[in-house]
């Protein structure tokens, strides 16, 4: 599984009835690919999986691969609030065809690190698919800590984490630790270029469903040491980035979604959607109007 480069957690496209878009989700999926990323994730946060029930979960999974097998990878989010829950998305994906898995700790339970570790270490037995563990205590309401990171990336089937804590003491602590065969990923919209600048060599980000273009050059820049240039375009695009990690981030995610050319529907509830006054606001950022 090639996880280098930029990997977009695909929002969820709704019609204004609230039922899925597939048209449109089949145009998002072709039009990233235009875009040169290296991969997707679906069903992540970004995508509301929170809000699909199963089927429409499982029209989602299907339609994106349909659309981008083969031409770049495939990663589902397989989160859910028991560790059976998650064995049983992974097995879904496996069967679906999808080639790698994003797994949070599982939410609102609040497991201790041992409890944490049996968690990953069960779904890891039960799969083939590599996973790409995810730190994001400020959703999740703990950390994966990094002696636990540590411990669980000497498991074969785990190969990275994606690190989204927002402390960069913590993610230069981690990119600095000398694994074997495990990588940490830049999971903040604002912090790429730090993560880049220390050896990171893939980003998933939210913001990529706005910005997927201006990543990929960013990405590429810092590749070739053109650190001018990394700079130059996130000083262009940190404004909306920076608005959408200030609050309401999926609500932002998709209404600029390639910069509000595509539309892909508003949140589902519980999310609540943007009032005009912010949605103005937000479109500002790319010179667009309601």
């Amino acid at each position: 599984m090639n996880f280098h480069g930029i990997l977009v957690p695909l929002v969820t496209p709704f019609k204004n009835d609230q039922s899925l878009d597939v048209d449109t989700l089949k145009e998002l999926t072709n039009t990233f690919i235009d875009k040169g990323v290296t991969g997707l994730v679906v069903c992540g946060t970004t995508g509301e999986y929170y809000a699909l029930n199963e089927a429409e979960r499982e029209t989602v999974l299907k339609t994106v691969v349909e659309v981008a097998k083969g031409r770049v990878t495939l990663i589902t989010g397989i989160n859910d609030l028991s560790t059976e829950g998650a064995v049983n998305r992974a097995n879904q994906a496996k069967d679906l065809g999808y080639e790698g898995l994003m797994l949070s700790p599982p939410p609102y339970s609040l497991p201790d690190q041992a409890g944490l570790i049996a968690h990953y270490e069960t779904v890891a037995a039960a799969t083939d698919l590599p996973i790409i563990m995810y730190n994001f205590p400020a959703r999740i309401g703990i950390e994966i800590e990094y002696d636990t990171v540590v411990y669980l990336a000497k498991n074969p089937n785990i190969v990275a984490i994606k690190e989204s804590s927002g402390d960069f003491s913590r993610a230069l602590r981690l990119l600095q630790t000398p694994f074997e065969k495990f990588e940490v990923i830049c999971g903040c919209d604002d912090q790429p270029i730090d993560f880049f600048f220390w050896g990171a060599k893939s980003w998933i980000a939210g913001a990529g469903n706005v910005f997927p273009e201006e990543q990929v050059a960013m990405f590429n820049a810092a590749q070739t040491g053109d650190w001018d240039k990394a700079r130059q375009i996130m000083r262009d695009i940190y404004p909306a980035i920076h608005s959408m990690e200030s609050g309401n981030y999926n609500q932002k995610a998709k209404l600029g979604c390639l910069k509000g050319e595509i539309n892909v529907g508003s949140v589902r509830l519980p999310l609540s959607d943007l009032s005009e006054e912010e949605k103005a606001e937000f479109l500002a950022f790319f010179n667009k109007s309601l």
